[in-house]
């Protein structure tokens, strides 16, 4: 059985923020999760190690993840002032292994978001004992280095891995580096754990020492892209790392059959799904848990945490959350929020929040539901084939219902039945000469 552990422990200064930071997000979702859902392909033991910011971590997890998922997960507390370092990071407080439940274990970092499950699976299958990430890094600064005896092209048999603190000037000039995740046996780490010690330049339990105490088994790296094993520190890496996830999102997309147009400028959460043959034009936005399903989405739309079905929306309409758009023709500066739309028209520049309209329903331009009272949110019933007229403001709650027509200009404040005309204006009055009045002749 494989046991995964995260190590999610570290104080993250170099955010510059006050959120923990294995939770700032990359394509709507925290790094940490990214980790999270690759190891449960191969792991129903998954142990994460944290200190700082513990309780909102675990709050956040608990939050965002069923009860199934929840019970494949155990949270450590790793004893940072008795045992700092990565080494630490798996010891209980008598120096000895923390409870796992495999005979081999994977240990990634919370803060590496891009390491693929593909990767991982490359890791995880490795036959030698001892299994660590590496790469060819374009600047070696601020890595461990790998301590080469042999290496091919994706494979390196090392000696030692030496961080870059404890490095000799001749071992800063290696490129082959630590990218921090291992895959170890299990007796390995039980028998060599407690003999770490933390007698090096920043006073800390090294894990990659153990690969030195045990330097007569061969240590497998197994050399990835540079990008797999970027560690996000800063705001400017958490950057870099979403361009990456994001250009694999979409290729990911369109290898599914979506189509695209200028792609960089579309913007996919990794939690959406797009299904079918979807057509997204550029400046797109599909955010949260939206699902979008045989439908085009047209320029500068933004979608969230919404379901699209076979409709074509925008462009420059915004969906917000909690909307099902279905057989529907969305057009220009539209806006819904909570709103259940089957086979209507709304052509532009109307609101449509927490509503249900049915089939065959025109809204004209200017359209409007007033849903808030200025204390609670009220909802709007409109039947099918009713036509609403432009410029039309219904206050909810209301109900509209089928076959009925609206005029346009009207304020509707009460129930309209079915098969009827409902107007709501001002008489209109024309006073005879009143432009040369005001203007003067």
């Amino acid at each position: 059985m494989l046991s995964v552990v995260i190590l999610a422990a570290g104080m993250g200064s170099r955010m510059k923020s006050n959120i923990p930071k294995v939770l700032h997000q990359i394509c709507d979702k925290s790094m940490l999760e990214h980790i999270i859902d690759s190891a449960l392909l191969f792991s129903d033991d998954i142990n994460i190690v944290l200190y700082h910011g513990r309780d909102e971590i675990i709050e956040y997890i608990e939050k965002n993840y069923d009860d199934s998922i929840l019970d494949k997960i155990t949270f450590h507390t790793q004893h940072y002032e008795l045992y700092p370092g990565t080494g630490g990071a798996l010891m209980d407080r008598d120096k000895n292994l923390i409870s796992l439940k495999g005979d081999k274990i994977l240990i990634l970092n919370g803060d590496t978001p891009l390491f693929s499950s593909s990767s991982m699976e490359t890791l995880i299958n490795a036959t030698s004992s001892i299994a660590v990430a590496g790469f060819v890094a374009k600047n070696p600064s601020g890595y461990g280095r790998l301590i080469v005896k042999e290496k091919s092209s994706n494979i390196c048999t090392i000696n030692n891995i030496v961080e870059e603190k404890d490095c000799s000037e001749e071992q800063k000039s290696i490129a082959e580096v630590n990218g921090g995740i291992y895959c170890i046996q299990r007796h390995i780490l039980e028998e060599n754990l407690g003999k770490l010690s933390n007698d090096n330049a920043q006073g800390e339990y090294y894990l990659p020492d153990i690969i030195r105490m045990c330097g007569k088994q061969d240590t497998i790296a197994c050399m990835y892209d540079e990008d797999e094993l970027m560690g996000v520190n800063t705001k400017l890496h958490l950057a870099k790392a979403e361009f990456i996830m994001l250009e694999r999102l979409r290729n990911k997309a369109m290898e599914n059959g979506v189509i695209m147009q200028i792609p960089e400028s579309i913007y996919i959460s990794a939690r959406a799904k797009l299904v079918g043959e979807c057509k997204l034009e550029s400046g797109v936005r599909i955010l949260g848990k939206s699902i979008i399903e045989s439908s085009h989405i047209k320029a500068n739309t933004t979608i969230s945490d919404s379901i699209i079905n076979h409709s074509d929306i925008g462009p420059n309409a915004h969906i917000r959350p909690k909307c099902a758009i279905s057989h529907s023709h969305i057009g220009n500066f539209v806006e819904c929020k909570s709103a259940n739309l089957l086979n209507i028209k709304a052509g532009h520049l109307s609101y449509l929040g927490d509503c249900e309209i049915g089939s065959g329903t025109n809204v004209g331009a200017g359209v409007i539901t007033c849903n808030y009272d200025g204390k609670t949110k009220h909802k709007t019933r409109i039947g099918k084939n009713v036509f609403i007229g432009s410029d039309t403001q219904i206050i909810a709650p209301a109900i509209i219902e089928d076959n009925s027509i609206i005029a346009a200009g009207s304020t509707i404040t009460s129930r309209v039945e079915s098969g009827s005309l409902a107007i709501s204006r001002i008489k209109q009055v024309n006073i005879k000469g009143w432009f040369y009045k005001f203007f003067g002749k």
